[in-house]
């Protein structure tokens, strides 16, 4: 969800790339509604590790800002670049897996964290670069 706002914020001012401490590839269903309700498209989309990073030629040491979600992955990018100039934030986000006991309440704690996302990436970054806002 992360990945998808800034890039939709924010364009091409900055080069987003999101990874966690583990993938099983598959874009959690409920993240990808609750971004559609906002015109965000998810559904082609596939997680990546920071292990997949890695393989792939991705350094975390290249990058500016490495933001956390988690406490596990602040820890995980804390050993990842305690050598490197990586300025590191951790926002701690709720997640919503595993909240709510129908769809609709699922679905409202899914909603719940894409919207402190958006605020902490507003709050962060500033005003969007380009039209789009989220629907109301």
């Amino acid at each position: 969800m992360a990945e998808a706002m800034m890039k939709r914020l924010y364009g091409t001012d900055c080069y987003v790339q999101s990874a966690g401490v583990r993938s099983d590839r598959e874009i959690d269903g409920f993240a990808i509604a609750v971004c559609q309700e906002w015109g965000l498209e998810l559904s082609r989309h596939r997680t990546r590790s920071f292990d997949d990073m890695r393989d792939w030629g991705d350094d975390l040491s290249a990058y500016d800002l490495v933001v956390a979600l988690t406490p596990a992955s602040a820890h995980c990018v804390a050993d990842l670049t305690r050598a490197a100039a990586v300025q590191v934030e951790h926002w701690p986000i709720l997640d919503p897996t595993g909240q709510g006991e129908g769809r609709e309440e699922r679905l409202d704690a899914y909603r719940r964290t894409r919207d402190m996302i958006l605020a902490r990436l507003l709050d962060r970054f500033g005003p969007p670069r380009g039209d789009w806002a989220p629907a109301p």
